[in-house]
């Protein structure tokens, strides 16, 4: 259908990457509310009692300007309502005229209040200097005119300031300051918002056990209170911030808790709101049906369309992807209903374009819906979101909806209209300096110029979405789970598209670039995964130890792209150099999971040897003939994707296994940790397990005789069962630094760091307490962690990328080298492939990938241990030397 819509007198806050490109929940929105509303002390919920209170209780005043004061607090109230309804330049218009009145009729304490809410409404529009500008001038003023509240206050707008710049630590700094004036002040309330405000900061920073240490404590001090509509709000709140830092399951709870008091007291739209909240931490979880209930009960609660629309639409967002039915066909006119009965404001901007998000994909699957979501019915929505933005002079609300219907343009293949729809929503963002969404549009602009032939163009645009993507890292790392559960979804592409572009002319300029986006790739994962930056110790890149001190070492970058598999690859004294085989990206994967399904010992070898060669003949036979001249020894692999999940080890040439022929290591990019040889240093190590069925876990017999042997292989502190407890561990690892740490024991790893855990005496101990306590140790003690030894865990099932924990596991625990298992091996062959380790680590000029070799050739020349089920799940990540 050809789309023909004009759109009239069109010219060509950051918000922590709140608000998802694509998915324009009002839900972020509130969110951002929220917290805008913590990190200043409930200010705004406060307006009116704040300017009475001066009014009142301070002799500040002169009696003549009492009239003037009991105006001025209506005008700030009247800001206050603007901004509510999300007309943001007019509650700026209102809150500016307040600040300027007060400051004519010499209000100090007032006038810093108004340019407190002035800051915020700045932020919320995303003109950051103007914000602060603002906070800047309201502190100035209470130096003149101090007031713990206020103080306050002013610390906690400052501090989102420096949070959403990246400045995690300053924000931290602020708010204990903050904290410290609210406890002069007497405000319990204020301390909690700063304490809540901390743990944001502290999640940040990595700090992830004062995180949760803080949170609990500020939900032990509201259990205390009594109830209230303050409590039931500070609970309220507290559960979405658990939902921000992972906490999902405690954030149910806390959510619960909050529900039971606001139906004790009858607040109807709260209980609403907090079902709604309920709802997204359900789907989090993937619990799919009650997020549904709890979406249903929260738009039966609420009398008001807005509240009703946002449990709509997210009630929609679940039901996409799956067949549509009725439910689909229902949802639709009343979402629509809703719309209409909405007054212009950015929240109903953001429901019409989440609206037209969700319909065109809808349209796109469901032919039997044609009729209800025509491509021009979803164009006329999306014109008319930019047109009230426009008359808001919202223009982040603006660029979001004509960015909308440059990609609607886009899907009708429209493509002139799509580049210049596109090209004023970058303008757009770029006018207010909207970094986070600016990228979006650079890389939707990619895609058409690419689709246009225009490939130069193209790449220039693509580059400019991956450099704002590398600025925004620590903005992405600690984003809300929305968009975190979304990174391969709406991140991930914006790299592979780069490649891909790069890899059609692989130039030696285009290939280093290339291989430059899929490390930055693969570091964006792990931060993704431990919403982070977790790459943070010194580094060495691998093209300097392969060209120095191992120049019998290879690198080789296997890439899934959409249509093909694509190989870079770097060997000693050569530029890089790539192949490729063509092949949709659905058979790859699926070629990769039928190969890690064909390990089971039970299942046919020949099937797996023929899907072992095949990923041997489009990872390793064309390059063969220049290994062999150069002599390499060790094969390091950057590995992506679902390939993370596969042992390289067991590659098979028609002949023999990979390992047969070479050492094999893994990395999760260029940079290691001061990689450096086990050569003369002389290893002891923690040795930990358990032996005996804990927590729903199976007992492993056999890790017994594993510690004992390897303990007469390397002098070791042993705590084993009832002494291996998290607290034992921590007290050990933190007072007797070793070079090595070895751990046999449950675990997993998954994609999903919540779900990645080492299982211990009294608990599972989750990846972030773990590495954590690795790290700590590391920058401490004055022997680093050579070598960490994860025995017995394995990549959770059905989790094409669950390998992605290891990696985490591996980077952030500050570890050079880390040995784990890909699945959950035999207990005595285990037993003997970690003897073996050690015997060979005791081994002079033996390198720690070649000691892991020979270890599992140790196996593989016993027949009942030839399956490479027994002997290759075991993998080195990190330092090979």
């Amino acid at each position: 259908m050809k789309l023909n819509l004009r759109i009239s007198n069109y010219t060509p806050f950051r918000l922590f990457s709140i608000f998802w490109i694509g998915k324009f929940s009002r839900n972020n929105r509130k969110f951002l509310s929220f917290l805008g509303l913590v990190l200043c002390g409930f200010l705004l919920v406060t307006a009116p009692a704040t300017a009475r209170h001066f009014e009142s209780k301070s002799s500040i005043f002169p009696q003549s300007q009492a009239i003037a004061t009991s105006e001025l607090s209506a005008l700030l109230d009247r800001g206050k309502a603007s901004y509510d309804a999300g007309r943001l330049s007019e509650a700026v218009s209102t809150w500016q005229r307040a600040a300027q009145r007060y400051e004519q009729v010499g209000d100090i304490p007032n006038q810093a209040v108004a340019l407190n809410y002035l800051s915020l409404a700045y932020q919320n529009l995303g003109e950051w200097e103007k914000a602060r500008s603002a906070i800047a001038k309201s502190l100035e003023l209470l130096q003149t005119r101090p007031n713990a509240i206020l103080l306050g206050q002013a610390l906690n707008a400052q501090g989102r300031l420096q949070l959403s710049a990246g400045q995690a630590e300053a924000a931290l700094k602020t708010w204990q300051t903050s904290e410290r004036a609210y406890g002069d002040a007497g405000d319990d309330t204020g301390v909690l918002g700063s304490q809540i405000n901390q743990a944001q900061a502290l999640q940040s920073l990595g700090m992830f056990q004062r995180s949760r240490k803080l949170l609990e404590n500020v939900q032990t001090q509201l259990s205390k209170q009594s109830d209230s509509s303050i409590k039931v709000a500070g609970l309220h709140n507290l559960g979405i911030v658990m939902q921000m830092v992972g906490n999902i399951e405690e954030s149910q709870e806390v959510l619960k808790q909050s529900l039971a008091i606001a139906q004790r007291l009858e607040m109807t739209e709260e209980c609403a709101a907090i079902l709604l909240s309920l709802g997204n931490a359900a789907r989090m979880l993937d619990a799919t049906e009650a997020a549904l209930q709890y979406y249903q009960q929260a738009i039966q609660r609420s009398a008001h369309p807005l509240n009703q629309l946002e449990a709509q639409l997210n009630q929609l967002r679940l039901v996409i992807g799956v067949p549509p039915g009725s439910e689909a066909r229902q949802l639709l006119p009343q979402i629509q209903a809703n719309l209409d009965r909405l007054p212009p404001s950015r929240d109903a901007i953001y429901a019409q374009v989440n609206f037209a998000e969700s319909a065109m994909q809808l349209a796109q699957q469901a032919t039997s819906m044609a009729e209800m979501l025509r491509p021009d019915e979803i164009a006329r929505q999306l014109a008319g979101a930019a047109n009230k933005a426009k008359q808001l002079q919202d223009i982040r609300a603006e660029s979001f909806a004509l960015g909308t219907l440059g990609k609607l343009y886009e899907q009708q293949q429209q493509l002139q209209e799509a580049q210049n729809l596109t090209q004023k929503a970058l303008n757009l963002s770029q006018q207010i300096q909207a970094t986070d969404i600016a990228y979006q549009w650079q890389w939707q602009l990619a895609r058409i110029l690419a689709k246009e032939g225009e490939m130069k163009s193209a790449i220039a645009a693509n580059k400019e979405a991956f450099k704002i993507l590398q600025s925004l890292r620590g903005d992405l790392a600690a984003m809300n789970p929305d968009v975190r559960f979304s990174f391969q979804e709406e991140i991930e592409p914006i790299y592979r598209h780069l490649v891909s572009l790069l890899l059609e002319s692989p130039s030696p300029d285009n290939l280093r670039q290339a291989r430059n986006v899929i490390e930055s790739l693969q570091l964006a994962e792990l931060e993704n995964f431990f919403r982070t930056a977790c790459l943070d110790a010194k580094a060495e890149q691998i093209d300097t130890i392969i060209n120095g001190r191992d120049r019998a070492a290879a690198v080789i970058y296997p890439i899934i792209l959409r249509d093909r598999l694509a190989i870079i690859f770097s060997l000693p004294g050569q530029p890089l150099k790539s192949y490729e085989t063509l092949l949709p990206q659905e058979e790859i994967e699926q070629t990769l999971r039928n190969l890690r399904a064909s390990m089971n010992p039970a299942l046919s070898d020949k099937r797996r040897l023929r899907l072992s060669q095949t990923l041997y003949d489009w990872i390793v036979r064309p390059l063969e003939s220049e290994l062999a001249q150069q002599e390499i020894k060790t094969l390091v692999f950057v590995l992506d994707g679902g390939l993370r999940n596969l042992p390289m080890a067991a590659l098979y040439d028609g002949e023999h296994y990979l390992i047969e022929n070479y050492s094999v290591a893994l990395t999760p990019g260029l940079q290691l940790l001061e990689p450096r040889s086990l050569q003369n240093i002389e290893l002891r190590s923690v040795a930990g397990g358990l032996t005996v069925a804990r927590h729903g876990f199976s007992a492993l017999p056999g890790v017994s005789r594993e510690i004992e042997q390897i303990t007469s292989k390397v002098p070791s502190k042993i705590l084993l069962d009832e002494q291996f407890t998290s607290t034992n561990l921590e007290t050990l690892i933190q007072n007797l630094p070793t070079p090595a740490i070895h751990l046999a024991t449950h675990g997993q790893f998954s994609s999903k760091s919540e779900d990645t855990f080492l299982l211990a005496w009294d608990k599972p101990m989750n990846v972030n307490e773990l590495a954590q306590l690795l790290k700590h140790r590391g920058q401490q003690g004055e022997t680093p962690l050579e070598l960490l030894v994860l025995s017995a865990c394995q990549t959770a099932s059905g989790d094409d990328r669950a390998a992605l924990g290891l990696a985490g596991l591996a980077v952030r625990s500050g570890a050079r080298s880390t040995i784990a298992t890909l699945w959950s091996v035999n207990d005595r062959s285990t037993t003997e492939m970690m003897v073996e380790l050690y015997r060979q680590f005791a081994i002079a000029k033996t390198n720690r990938a070649e000691a892991l070799r020979q270890a599992q050739l140790s196996l593989l020349k016993q027949e009942p241990y030839q399956h490479p089920y027994y002997w290759a799940p075991f993998v080195l990540v990190g330092n090979w030397l």
